[in-house]
């Protein structure tokens, strides 16, 4: 495995890095300081020929003008969406930024997503660090971040949460890459065969917040225990997808939570790419790019368009803080936030 660095350009906050990571088999991952983006990933399909499967643009600038998709950003200090921005921790109120309708979204404006990170490479991995400080965001205590990204054996991308905390605070860190295994700006990825390994999901409201049950997906569109195209019952009249426009939902993941264990699969039928997530978390939001608006152009300069990408963002499920029947996100002095997804990229026949 190797990992080099390159200057990449600057923002306002400061200069902007690239990491290169390759594991020799073929996989290469570009890493930007800013945001800790994954803004490529290459590999191979099943003639060996190699392509960009992740979403992001080929300028520091677009990512500065288009901060609203996220584009493989780190996002923190809390991923997915806070009702009103509002939950009470201990006690006392507590307000964070309201950024999405209603609800506060990915940790506020700006969120870990606009920061620039502290890079090192360390034992063949890019260790990338930040410090939020008490009240950013309005989020209480001052909260140590690293995220360490590298390459296994099995062409996976690892990526590795840590995070304490001087004050208790609440915390639901992720990755929002978005991936066409077909090839970044090659269309949709209605053809992409998902499996997901849940029988619930948290559903939502008209604004996207859960309710606070958990649904089976038995006889729904957000049934993926078997596999299935993601396009296959993306348009059914079904409540849950008219109010996300398509699948923007958190599943409520099999298997023991805090064991890194498969979680869902997605298999591309013309490159025959595949790619497997495997987390230790308890949910997943998979998301179907329904607000790609096609208003800017990706690193290949083809305009993305609605359901040219998904996300697949292992996680904590929304709104916990406000959801005592959800797993707590809460985060106390002396304890430690520690989480772990790979996403493992290879091909069928």
């Amino acid at each position: 495995m190797s990992v080099t660095r390159e200057a990449w350009g600057s923002t306002p906050a400061g200069a902007v890095d690239r990491y290169t990571l390759s594991n020799g088999h073929g996989l290469v991952v570009r890493v930007l300081t800013h945001g800790g983006v994954v803004q490529s990933i290459e590999v191979p399909d099943r003639d060996g020929g190699t392509a960009n499967v992740a979403l992001g643009f080929d300028t520091v600038q677009g990512y500065l003008d288009n901060p609203g998709p996220y584009f493989g950003a780190i996002i923190g200090r809390y991923g997915n969406r806070i009702a009103k921005g509002r939950f009470s921790l201990g006690g006392v109120a507590v307000q964070v930024p309201v950024n999405d309708g209603p609800n506060s979204l990915h940790g506020g404006t700006p969120g870990f997503d606009q920061r620039i990170w502290a890079a090192e490479v360390r034992d063949g991995a890019l260790v990338l660090s930040h410090v939020s400080p008490d009240g950013d965001q309005g989020y209480p205590g001052t909260l140590t971040v690293t995220v360490t990204y590298s390459l296994t054996g099995d062409n996976g991308l690892r990526i590795d949460y840590h995070a304490t905390t001087d004050a208790p605070t609440v915390v639901n860190l992720t990755n929002h890459s978005y991936f066409n295994l077909a090839g970044e700006g090659s269309g949709d990825v209605y053809d992409h065969v998902l499996r997901i390994d849940a029988d619930g999901f948290t559903e939502v409201d008209a604004t996207l917040i859960p309710t606070g049950e958990i649904a089976p997906v038995d006889g729904t569109p957000l049934d993926f225990r078997t596999p299935a195209p993601i396009g296959a019952r993306i348009r059914d009249n079904h409540a849950q997808l008219l109010r996300g426009g398509g699948y923007d939902h958190n599943w409520v993941l099999s298997g023991p939570v805090g064991e890194l264990r498969d979680v869902a699969h997605v298999a591309e039928p013309r490159t025959g790419r595949t790619l497997t997530v495997r987390t230790t978390e308890p949910g997943v939001q998979f998301y179907s790019g329904n607000f790609l608006t096609g208003a800017f152009a990706g690193t290949s300069g083809r305009t993305y368009r609605q359901g040219d990408g998904f996300a697949l963002e292992t996680q904590h499920f929304p709104d916990s803080p406000n959801q005592p029947r959800f797993p707590s996100t809460e985060l106390r002095p002396g304890q430690a936030y520690s989480s772990t997804t790979v996403y493992i990229f290879g091909t069928h026949s």
